[in-house]
């Protein structure tokens, strides 16, 4: 198997364990309680504008034939996952400007530029959140909620344009060729930070 197919099989079981988590859950039903939505956004808002400094650290290390994936990667989130909960922000009243990283935030993001150090490394250490992500997408799309800012939501990481920048960082793992363990051992870390970026802070829930 290739890098990032072991990753996929480590990933799995893992994902299975997002999707049980009461706040997955909630978005899946569209029933998840404002207040717990209200908080994951500003919390995620924060984790994304790190997340476009992980794509930033990781271009300047990068090959050419992976800058401009790079740079587009950056571009995409900045621009397109952020409008996104800009909009919601203001259907669930969201403070997104004055939003506070929580335990679970700032532990993520610190681990993300950490391993962003190393190329290969910070690769396969980003890849769960955009592998994770593409994938609840898919599985929560197959019988999307009816309430229409949960079905936006599950829409913007069904959409065929997302996963197909997975496949392309699956691709440049494999490129990169990471110690195999070392990029085993780093996405399993990231796999548990994003689950437990789905328990948001509890003081931001009224």
């Amino acid at each position: 198997m290739t890098i990032s197919e072991k990753l996929h099989a480590i990933g799995r079981p893992l994902l299975q364990v997002q999707l049980e988590h009461p706040t997955v859950a909630g978005i899946a039903r569209g029933d998840l309680p404002e207040p717990v939505f209200r908080s994951w956004l500003e919390q995620d808002y924060l984790f994304l504008l790190d997340y476009v400094r992980v794509f930033a650290r990781l271009a300047w290390q990068a090959p050419d034939e992976h800058l401009g994936d790079l740079v587009d990667l950056a571009h995409t989130t900045y621009h397109d996952e952020l409008s996104l909960h800009r909009s919601l922000s203001a259907e669930f009243g969201a403070d997104l400007e004055g939003a506070v990283k929580g335990p679970a935030c700032a532990a993520y993001t610190a681990f993300l530029l950490e391993s962003a150090a190393s190329y290969g490394e910070g690769l396969a250490a980003l890849y769960p959140c955009m592998w994770g992500y593409s994938s609840l997408g898919q599985i929560l799309a197959e019988s999307p909620p009816a309430e229409p800012r949960y079905r936006a939501w599950v829409d913007t990481y069904a959409d065929p344009g997302f996963a197909a920048l997975t496949v392309r960082i699956a691709q440049m793992i494999d490129e990169a060729s990471p110690d195999p363990a070392r990029a085993e051992a780093l996405f399993a870390e990231g796999m548990a930070h994003e689950l437990a970026f789905w328990t948001v802070p509890v003081r931001d829930v009224p």
